[in-house]
């Protein structure tokens, strides 16, 4: 009697996952031990990674506590105390609390005139490619102003070329120490013209922006349209 299709068709289907079971039996037999370890490896490994972001974000919230109660005691008058937490923290892996703690540490030698030992803690932030930027460049612009006395004009002009653009964040700090290197050059028409663009720029904080009109002034720059923002201020 001959067999129909459709007996046939479950018949194969039958030998078919007969096949795949004997087959899944064979591989778990072989591998079944490795990928029950790897699997176990997996969780443990996921489990630690959740409990190191537990615990750094614990240390960053114990380092922003330190880093605040630094600033209390500088606030309070007392520099020798908080010089224990801010050394501390310019250890820090914490990129952020590093550079401020650094920071911190440079403006405190600014108030002793360790124009070299401030120059070299604002170094040391310009040149960690780990933090941020911003950062990066804010610590060049002290730098270079803690060093600019000692600096040829040439050195400061190619340090802070870059930033002494409009639309930098730090074009009127970096722009100022370009124009009076330019002084200090000769090139009163190049200064000139960085005082001017200092002055009418809106974005520079307002002390460097009236200084910058007062010395354009002196060099026949036009800065009315910077007076009269000014005024309306």
């Amino acid at each position: 009697m001959a067999v129909t299709p459709n007996t046939n068709d479950t018949f194969l289907r039958e030998v078919d996952e007969e096949l795949r079971r004997d087959q899944a039996i064979a591989v778990w037999r072989k591998w079944g031990r490795l990928i029950v370890v790897g699997v176990v490896v997996a969780l443990v490994a996921f489990g630690g990674y959740l409990f190191w972001q537990h615990r750094k974000a614990e240390a960053a919230g114990a380092e922003g506590e330190q880093l605040q109660a630094a600033y209390d005691k500088l606030a309070a008058g007392q520099k020798d105390a908080a010089a224990k937490p801010l050394a501390e923290l310019a250890q820090s892996s914490a990129d952020g609390y590093r550079a401020l703690a650094i920071f911190t540490q440079a403006d405190l030698l600014l108030q002793k005139d360790d124009l070299k030992g401030a120059a070299a803690k604002f170094a040391s932030v310009a040149n960690d490619s780990s933090v941020a930027q911003p950062f990066r460049d804010l610590a060049l612009v002290r730098q270079t102003t803690a060093e600019f006395d000692t600096l040829k004009p040439d050195d400061v002009i190619a340090r802070l070329r870059g930033l002494a653009v409009q639309g930098n964040p730090w074009f009127g700090s970096a722009g100022e120490l370009v124009a009076a290197a330019y002084l200090k050059q000769g090139r009163r028409d190049l200064a000139g013209a960085m005082f001017g663009r200092l002055a009418k720029d809106e974005g520079v904080p307002e002390s460097i922006r009236q200084r910058a009109v007062q010395m354009a002034g002196t060099m026949g720059v036009d800065t009315v349209g910077a007076n009269e923002g000014q005024n309306k201020q």
